[in-house]
């Protein structure tokens, strides 16, 4: 299985107090599973850029602390630079770069978002590949207007409020946060100081006035010289070779030409490979010539290499042993079924056939994912409820306040026993409803594994109730067994209707019966 990797590049409006800028990277190296690569301050932008990659949870957590610390530290309004901003942490995104995918990398700028907004109080925007609203997918377009007027704007436009958080910017502004592939900012500095040259040149190269697909540009003064600032969003659809001597042609037509280039922080090998094929005149280059990179897979192969897992649950169901048992393969289930849910909406997201299913297939993955994580809980809880029914059976019974209190304590983990695998099935039923749901509206591709996903929640309900009723027995007239029961048959009766959703799904949408 490959390691996987997130690379997260926060932006940030403060480049000038070097004190400041210490204190934001030092909150990133103060989370364990995270390595700070690289910072890139430039006085003129008075802007940050900072780059850190690590696992996954590490990283998200880091960007949640970097965006804190930013908060803590950078008043907008006092604030000044070339750069547009709206937000002390400006810009917040994630890379996949290692066994992580896309989705995994919406999901994570999601979950960020909302804690952001809950947490700390600050509007925020998703962009790129996590965008909600198709016109907030280029950055440029949540910045237009920079921290001033979106001040004024965010509290009474619509098209400015934030997607989450409250309708008004404090100092630190507002964050946005997104999921984007691998970008190269990239600077050419001209022998000039006349800026409008730059922004003719900026103009002849972006996207959005006719230039490179994947080119975003902007005329700058900076350090006394004219600035074409540009990101560069697919260096493999738009060579940065092409784009800087397209700029050097550009600026020959207005009497200059180019001083130097800069790039701010990290790039991929395969773009400066290609820019130097391109200058080189090599043909058919390949990656595994670079010895560099043939010593990092041989080195990346020798650390994969670890010894598997002794054992796993399926092995331990199978033991003999009494635990875990029913109410444990039952929570195994659902967490299985929650699985499935969310791999169904995963699959479904970012399809321009089921965009109108976009915004709801992102909450079922956040409700399907934190279901998985308390069923998987649920797997462990089970197994130790029963165990505190045998701890329970071994207390002392000499005299007859040891059998009171061994008997008090066995009816007390009895009842645990119980309330374990009714949770599970409480869970289960959430799942069901997540399942139905997604073979209503999900990828048409996959609406088997949504049923799946039912059918296998429906059969972790259905165990879990058995775990429930078996450990009751002869205390159902008690009132919380009682109740307990009720509520069983409660979740029960409510499934029945869902499964003839299901099934009515599963016809009119793929022709199925089951």
């Amino acid at each position: 299985m490959p390691i996987k990797i997130v690379e997260c590049i926060p932006n940030f409006s403060e480049a000038r107090r070097s004190a400041v800028v210490e204190q934001i990277m030092e909150a990133i190296r103060s989370v364990k599973g995270v390595q700070l690569l690289d910072q890139h301050s430039d006085l003129d932008h008075n802007r940050t850029v900072l780059t850190f990659v690590g696992e996954p949870a590490a990283v998200e957590e880091a960007a949640f602390a970097v965006i804190a610390k930013a908060a803590e530290l950078i008043d907008l309004n006092v604030h000044e630079g070339q750069h547009p901003r709206i937000g002390a942490a400006d810009v917040v995104p994630f890379v996949p770069i290692s066994g992580v995918t896309m989705v995994e990398c919406v999901e994570m700028a999601h979950r960020l978002g909302k804690r952001v907004a809950e947490e700390l109080g600050i509007p925020v925007y998703f962009y790129e590949e996590a965008a909600l609203r198709p016109e907030r997918k280029n950055l440029e377009d949540i910045r237009r207007g920079e921290y001033e007027g979106l001040k004024e704007l965010i509290a009474t436009d619509p098209t400015r409020e934030p997607d989450l958080g409250p309708k008004v910017l404090g100092p630190a502004g507002a964050t946005i946060i997104g999921a984007r592939e691998a970008l190269i900012a990239y600077n050419i500095y001209l022998n000039t100081t006349d800026v409008s040259i730059a922004e003719k040149i900026a103009r002849r190269v972006r996207h959005s006035s006719g230039g490179f697909r994947f080119v975003k540009a902007i005329g700058l003064l900076v350090e006394g010289r004219a600035q074409v600032s540009m990101n560069l969003t697919n260096y493999h659809r738009t060579p940065m070779a092409l784009v800087t001597e397209t700029v050097r042609r550009e600026a020959e037509r207005y009497g200059t030409s180019i001083h130097h280039s800069e790039i701010v922080g990290l790039i991929p090998n395969q773009a400066l490979v290609n820019a130097a094929a391109w200058y080189l005149q090599v043909e058919d280059f390949d990656l595994e010539q670079l010895l560099d990179n043939r010593l990092f897979s041989f080195q990346m192969e020798q650390m994969m290499e670890a010894p598997q897992p002794e054992e796993n649950f399926l092995d331990q169901v199978a033991e003999g042993t009494p635990s875990p048992g029913g109410g444990s393969a039952a929570a195994y289930t659902g967490a299985l079924a929650a699985a499935l849910v969310v791999m169904v909406a995963r699959l479904t997201v970012g399809k321009s056939k089921y965009a109108q299913a976009e915004v709801e297939c992102w909450q079922v993955i956040e409700a399907g994912e934190a279901l998985r994580a308390k069923l998987t809980q649920a797997v462990d809880l089970d197994a130790a409820a029963f165990e505190g029914i045998l701890t329970a059976r071994k207390l002392p019974k000499e005299t007859e306040n040891q059998k009171q209190e061994r008997s008090q304590a066995i009816k007390e983990a009895t009842l645990q026993a119980a309330r374990v695998p009714l949770e599970t099935a409480q869970l289960a039923l959430e799942v069901l409803k997540l399942a139905v749901r997604m073979a209503a509206i999900g990828n048409l591709s996959a609406i088997s594994d949504a049923a799946a996903g039912a059918n296998l929640a429906l059969a972790a309900l259905k165990s879990a109730a058995l775990n429930v009723c078996i450990n009751l027995q002869g205390l159902e007239q008690e009132t919380e067994p009682a109740q307990m029961l009720k509520e069983l048959a409660d979740l029960e009766q409510q499934a029945e209707p869902m499964m003839q959703d299901l099934e009515e799904s599963l016809w009119q949408r793929a022709g199925l019966s089951i």
